[in-house]
């Protein structure tokens, strides 16, 4: 292969072009590639600004040497993600951040003579809002908040039953979503700071638009107890199955066993009351009445004795008379309890365990034994087990590294054999075109080019001038063509006389 200075020299006009339009395209794709990479990422900073304050928040960043770019038409401004805390103090202290959040409690600390009710209303939902925004701009990942609330009007509270129920609705500021366990206790955070307020009330979006709680699990969703009980089904499915697998891995080996778990929850919560009675009564009120009396008699009877009933009157006529009455109130035993019974009571569940063929069939027993000792299963109320075998499709493991790692060499190997293909094919194309652009020289110099045996050359020294080879008979004899060629190309000649050299 001709080396890059004889190639160069050979081009021709479109050969160099066609050179030049290669490495144009290749300066042009290197310097995408790099400008995609080195492109800062910005995080978006305060929204709902007014042009007047947009002007003084990009002059007091400018100041600062802090990269800017305005959004939302000049409503929103974003900084780059590593230099938010940067932007956030420069503003803070030229006193332009506060004007961008709602106002808290603040608003309460100044009263105005003569405010009515529904003024003093919208104060207090205002400084409200501002609050919590305020509280959930200290969470980390979140860049700003805006909370607004809808609260039943004050003098409307005598007839409950007509009232409108609060609500609140969050906008979380910023590009990127936060995570779902943040998005949940935001919502907790807002349903716990309004009185009256319901999760299921609260509906918190991105920046972006899309709506992040109620989620897709139906957390705080009105009638989502169906979604909600297959949320915990699921869960409960596969933490069972992960636990049952992992103790199957350590007696049966690795990847000998599959565990599936189906169970039905009851998640709703109930509240129940018992009444018990006791057998033996305790006395409330007791009350014991004593009558008594006694006398002499003689022969005639005395005054009052017709009275005396005969069994109290003695042989001689004395009398001894004794009445005692008791009543007694008693009251029965009695036990009132009152219990709340906390979802996630286990109905009934399923469970089917797969054995590789290679688990002897002796041990089928113990292992049900065992899965169903760990599960908790009862027959009483409709739990099945089931333990069968089959062969396992046997999968090769990779020591090197995980699947991505190895995605990510293939990508790399696939890119150099494109880049040496492309070179193949660039330089199989130059030399084509070199190939095909280049005059055609005379034979008799090709010939002279290549190199000829010294016995050869004697043979033809006897050939009569003016005849030879093609382009001979313009009247110049083979010396003078070779003088005028060590003329104008010396170095074709010594190599014609290196090969001479060799030779002898």
């Amino acid at each position: 292969m001709p080396n890059v200075a004889q190639l160069a020299s050979r081009l021709t006009t479109r050969g160099w072009i066609v050179a030049g339009g290669v490495t144009v395209a290749s300066i042009v794709v290197l310097y995408m590639l790099l400008h995609a990479v080195s492109q800062p990422s910005y995080s978006t900073l305060v929204t709902g600004l007014e042009p007047a304050q947009t002007g003084k928040m990009t002059s007091a960043l400018d100041q600062k040497g802090i990269s800017y770019q305005l959004e939302n038409n000049g409503t929103a401004l974003a900084v780059q993600s590593n230099e938010t805390a940067q932007a956030r103090i420069a503003l803070a202290s030229s006193g332009l951040l506060e004007n961008t959040q709602q106002p808290g409690f603040s608003l309460m600390d100044k009263s105005n003579l003569g405010e009515s009710s529904f003024q003093q209303q919208v104060t207090y939902q205002r400084a409200l809002q501002g609050q919590l925004a305020q509280t959930i701009d200290q969470i980390q990942g979140i860049s700003g908040a805006q909370v607004e609330l809808v609260l039943p009007n004050a003098q409307s509270e005598i007839f409950a039953e007509s009232q409108t129920p609060p609500s609140a609705a969050v906008l979380l500021s910023g590009a990127s979503s936060p995570e779902p366990g943040a998005v949940r206790g935001i919502a907790h955070l807002v349903a716990s700071s309004v009185p009256g307020l319901k999760l299921s009330a609260v509906t918190i979006t991105g920046g972006s638009g899309e709506l992040l709680w109620p989620n897709h699990e139906g957390g705080g969703a009105e009638g989502g107890e169906g979604t909600s009980k297959q949320a915990a089904e699921a869960r409960y499915d596969e933490q069972m199955a992960s636990s049952l697998g992992a103790m199957l891995a350590q007696t049966v080996g690795a990847g000998k066993a599959q565990v599936q778990v189906y169970a039905n929850l009851n998640v709703n919560q109930t509240t129940q009351e018992q009444l018990t009675y006791g057998k033996n009564g305790v006395p409330l009120q007791q009350s014991k009445h004593v009558e008594t009396l006694k006398g002499t008699g003689g022969g005639a009877t005395a005054a009052g004795t017709a009275a005396i009933p005969s069994y109290a009157q003695g042989a001689s006529g004395n009398s001894n008379y004794k009445n005692e009455t008791t009543q007694t109130t008693n009251g029965v035993d009695k036990t009132v309890t009152h219990s709340t019974i906390a979802p996630g009571e286990v109905t009934n569940q399923h469970i089917s365990v797969l054995l590789d063929k290679s688990v002897p069939a002796a041990s089928l027993p113990a292992i049900k034994e065992a899965v169903s000792n760990a599960a908790g299963v009862e027959a009483k109320r409709g739990d099945t087990i089931s333990i069968s075998q089959m062969a396992f499709t046997k999968i090769p493991t990779a020591g090197g590294g995980s699947t991505s790692s190895m995605i990510s060499y293939a990508k790399d190997a696939l890119l150099g054999i494109a880049a040496i293909i492309f070179l193949f094919f660039t330089t199989r194309f130059l030399r084509k075109r070199e190939g095909s652009e280049i005059d055609h020289e005379p034979v008799w110099l090709e010939q002279l080019e290549m190199p000829v045996r010294l016995a050869e050359l004697e043979r033809e020294a006897g050939t009569p001038a003016g005849v030879g080879a093609e382009g001979s008979g313009n009247g110049r004899g083979p010396r003078q063509q070779v003088e005028e060629l060590a003329a104008t190309s010396p170095d074709k000649i010594a190599q014609q006389v290196r090969s001479w050299m060799k030779e002898e």
